[in-house]
């Protein structure tokens, strides 16, 4: 893993190893540190997202946040699914599982201060949920993004549905969401997915840049618009939301569920019933 910057970045502790938090000239780098996996997202990296986000929340130094993936191939290709069939293997699992994952997304999400992605390769389910916290999201030319729920039979979070819809539109979130397919970086960049797509071989440059930037202006006018935004976006909760809870819970306790998990340990095509 490349270092975000000079022998002057400040490491916070942190409690594992495959989430690192550094501190540099007012900028926070939060690094996925999984490359070996394409940076998925064990369980043990969503527990220390949860405490990263807090010990930058928490650090005045910090005046914008950073995140990344380690090894130049992936942002974060989703979570780690050979967990799942011992964490995450029916409803009654994924709630328990959930509120870890919930603690690290929602401390990313609640951020105060401005949150930046900074994509390169496979930016995939959980980790394009990740990404989408961000409230701005740079991207390599090489990037690929997509949500494969429907290629594994789980279902999604109203949450993470309704910022996708919120951020591209309900009807490229549902080709999204339905299709399973992958994107391309100009095409993430056409619906709005991502904000820019940094030139060949400048990524780190120009994310540094650019936060650095950030950390120049006026922190209590940043705070303050980041505030304005998210109190415009924000939705409430809805019967609509509780129903939709109760077909994810379908999802997860499904025969096609189970059939997913397996195909994809044993790399197979799943068969997919509909129960």
């Amino acid at each position: 893993m490349s270092a975000p910057g000079t022998s002057n970045a400040r490491r916070l502790p942190l409690t594992t190893s495959k989430i690192v938090a550094e501190v540099e000239d007012g900028v926070g780098w939060l690094t996925f540190n999984n490359p070996e996996r394409r940076n998925a997202v064990s369980l043990e990296m969503w527990q220390g997202l949860g405490d990263a986000a807090e010990a930058f929340e928490a650090d005045a130094q910090v005046r914008v946040v950073v995140m990344r993936g380690a090894g130049g191939q992936s942002f974060a290709a989703g979570a780690d699914i050979s967990e799942f069939e011992q964490f995450r293997a029916n409803a009654e699992q994924k709630e328990a599982y959930g509120k870890i994952a919930a603690r690290g997304q929602l401390g990313l999400a609640q951020l105060t201060k401005p949150l930046i992605a900074m994509i390169e390769g496979f930016c995939i389910g959980g980790g394009l949920a990740l990404a989408l916290t961000a409230d701005v999201r740079i991207a390599t030319a090489g990037s690929r993004f997509g949500i494969p729920a429907a290629k594994l039979g789980l279902g999604y979070e109203y949450a993470g549905i309704a910022a996708l819809a919120r951020l591209v539109g309900p009807s490229a979130a549902k080709d999204i969401l339905f299709s399973a397919r992958f994107l391309a970086a100009d095409e993430a960049l056409r619906i709005g997915l991502v904000n820019t797509i940094a030139d060949d071989g400048q990524l780190h440059q120009q994310v540094r840049a650019y936060a650095q930037g950030i950390a120049g202006n006026a922190p209590l006018t940043v705070h303050a618009a980041k505030a304005a935004v998210r109190a415009f976006e924000r939705y409430s909760a809805t019967p609509e939301a509780e129903a939709i809870e109760e077909l994810v819970n379908r999802c997860f306790d499904s025969e096609d569920y189970r059939e997913g998990r397996r195909a994809f340990m044993d790399k197979r095509t799943p068969h997919f019933k509909g129960r």
